[in-house]
């Protein structure tokens, strides 16, 4: 389980994060939801160790990871899909796929990630930068996926994205958490898509959780207005 606990962090004299707490269950999606600004984010990356936090706790299994630098945290199981996809324009999807597997002994690609995503197998040979946004995506996610992941960092994976390949993208979340158990955080503002997917679920204002508990209850908590912009 990933378990954070009081993060705090600072961009120059603004207090971005404030004490923020989640947990992240192994076979679960838990979803994250907030308007632009709130710190979604920035969280994110101090997950990763792509950002320093001022104070807090994150552990993985138990185990504190917020001193270790983000290739050990790939390695002890973290896997990131940012915002906006940072696919590598000039390689091809194959390449881009073996980038992710550098924390592995071999490059070689599963088959599992071609059965996942059957558009990237097709296009293996095609530079990343000629895929559609929705084709992106799907590479993006199939990079993460190489590393063989245990949690796996989703952050507004709908965004720019065609109606088809969020249902695929959603079916493929899905799949991951439910038959291999990888314990899921999704960033997201399409609230059906969270919805739709959440086993748990927080929210966050102004850089703090205002509101969290089980994905059945999120019309019931009125999650959708607290987002809304």
């Amino acid at each position: 389980m990933l378990a954070v606990e009081g993060i705090n962090q600072y961009y120059g004299g603004s207090h971005i994060l404030r004490n923020v707490s989640l947990e992240v269950a192994p076979g679960k999606v838990t979803t994250l939801l907030g308007r632009n600004g709130v710190g979604k984010t920035t969280l994110l990356k101090c997950l990763m160790g792509l950002l320093p936090m001022r104070s807090g706790r994150i552990t993985w299994d138990g185990t504190p990871v917020q001193g270790l630098p983000s290739f050990a945290r790939v390695t002890r199981g973290f896997a990131y899909v940012p915002q906006g996809r940072e696919i590598f324009p000039r390689l091809t999807v194959e390449e881009n796929l073996q980038v992710g597997a550098a924390s592995r002994p071999s490059s070689a690609i599963p088959d599992d990630i071609y059965v996942l995503f059957p558009v990237l197998k097709s296009m293996k040979r095609r530079r990343g930068g000629d895929l559609s946004g929705g084709q992106q995506q799907q590479l993006a996610i199939g990079r993460a996926l190489m590393s063989q992941p245990k949690l796996l960092i989703l952050d507004e994976p709908t965004e720019g994205i065609q109606p088809s390949i969020i249902q695929d993208i959603g079916r493929v979340i899905r799949k991951l958490a439910a038959e291999r158990g990888i314990a899921v955080l999704l960033v997201e503002q399409y609230y059906d898509f969270a919805k739709a997917l959440a086993d748990t679920f927080a929210v966050m204002a102004r850089g703090e959780i205002i509101a969290a508990g089980r994905g059945d209850e999120m019309d019931a908590r009125n999650v959708q207005a607290m987002i809304a912009v």
